[in-house]
């Protein structure tokens, strides 16, 4: 049983705080805990604008987001890492080698597909990398019993 879900990519302001949302409000009612941090963080930043307004466009509430940099102690206490590229899963396994079987890519379930940063890429490029983690985030919630 997971009971504790990391979401994570580059920065912590785009794709994994926009994965952390979506699949705590899939997951709901749940007792699973989904968070978020970043490979290189920008810690303490809020959400990047367009990330954010694309989510609230779809009725999801971004606010009071703050990103925060991964530590093998956010590493250990998760039961489930899930990351945006293949190069996300060496880069928390260099973090925390016995991590290894129990992080996958979010989009795993779409043929291993990775998602790409959107970060300074314009709207367009939000909306895409938003469907994309929708469509990944709506697969584990079906395989995590919702």
């Amino acid at each position: 049983m997971f009971r504790n879900i990391l979401i994570v990519c580059v920065g912590n302001i785009c794709r994994s705080p926009t994965a952390e949302l979506l699949l705590r409000n899939a997951l709901e009612p749940s007792d699973i805990v989904v968070t978020s941090a970043g490979l290189n963080a920008r810690v303490g930043e809020p959400m990047e604008s367009n990330a954010r307004q694309v989510l609230e466009d779809q009725g999801v509430a971004a606010e009071g987001f703050k990103a925060r940099q991964i530590t093998p102690a956010i590493v250990n206490e998760s039961d489930l890492i899930l990351v945006m590229e293949k190069e996300h899963i060496k880069e928390v396994l260099g973090i925390a080698s016995h991590a290894r079987g129990k992080v996958f890519l979010l989009g795993k379930w779409q043929s291993e597909r990775e998602i790409k940063d959107p970060y300074r890429q314009g709207k367009a490029a939000f909306v895409h990398a938003h469907a994309l983690i929708k469509d990944a985030v709506g697969s584990w919630a079906q395989r995590l019993g919702r």
